[in-house]
């Protein structure tokens, strides 16, 4: 493993270090958490140090470390706002993942300081006083990149979720039949055990994500092939083809998947899997 001078400027021994973990086939997601926790440790020591030029052996002192954990755990290095309030906690497991990234930078400029680690702690569970309120957070959020539409769509898996106890994989399958929201209080969702009823959230979110699934099917020559997850944007070119237009085929469980992930941080300010909005409908 490369070991640079302690006397290397600090963001760029943090550089060289993520670039060492993509040279190592470490996955985008891995490289993209050791950054953000590193680049959160930098800002810190150096607004406490009340300079920009600090090295690496500088940086990761001891005393620096202690105090960036200390402010972190009670959440004050947050850049964002999230569901449980601005003065809320850190998660138990962002604090670990903080600790891992402190000590695989550490290994990597080969210094011996390495602090304590935590065992894996309960993923965070929602109430659900708090699933309507972030349904409704998701379905009114604004990108920082990417669709609305698929935004919506993510607000809609994840409310079909919290109403039938469902998992992700289940409801991939799902078409636009298998929906019966017109009813006078009787709105249901049509799945393989049975009929299951919808909230009044569930069918106005669903009522958006239908509204912009039609639009991108009115794009498509031919019929509606009835899919109620559908991609929102145009497939990879493949053998020099034009790329698929979004709406032909269903969307993948990895593509629900990732765009739940991706809006859940972006909102609720850490990662969420769609397994919490089920416990939470019980």
């Amino acid at each position: 493993m490369p070991v640079l001078a302690t006397s290397t400027p600090a963001h760029e021994a943090i550089d060289k270090f993520i670039g060492h973990l993509a040279e190592h086939g470490f996955a985008v997601s891995t490289r993209r958490l050791r950054r953000h926790f590193l680049g959160e440790y930098l800002r810190h020591a150096s607004q406490a140090a009340d300079t920009t030029d600090l090295t690496a052996g500088e940086l990761l002192d001891p005393a620096r470390a202690a105090a960036w954990l200390s402010d972190a755990a009670a959440g004050k290095t947050r850049t964002r706002t999230p569901l449980r309030g601005r003065d809320a906690a850190a998660y138990p497991n962002s604090m670990r993942a903080r600790i891992h990234s402190y000590n695989a930078f550490a290994e990597f400029l080969g210094l011996p300081d390495r602090l304590d680690t935590r065992p894996p702690a309960v993923g965070y569970r929602l109430t659900p006083r708090d699933t309507k309120r972030l349904l409704r957070e998701l379905a009114a959020s604004r990108p920082f990149y990417g669709e609305q539409a698929a935004v919506l769509r993510t607000a809609a898996v994840a409310a079909l979720v919290a109403d039938t106890d469902t998992n992700v994989p289940e409801l991939a399958r799902l078409k636009i039949r298998a929906l019966h929201l017109d009813g006078d209080g009787d709105a249901r969702v049509e799945l393989p055990g049975g009929s299951c009823p919808l909230s009044d959230v569930t069918v106005a979110i669903l009522g958006r994500w239908l509204a912009a699934r039609a639009a991108i099917i009115a794009e498509l020559e031919g019929s509606d092939p009835g899919h109620l997850w559908i991609p929102v944007q145009p497939g990879r070119p493949r053998g020099g083809r034009a790329p698929v237009k979004p709406g032909i085929t269903p969307a993948a469980v990895r593509t629900l998947h990732a765009a739940h992930r991706n809006l859940v941080r972006q909102v609720l300010g850490t990662p969420l899997r769609p397994g919490a909005f089920r416990e939470a409908g019980k």
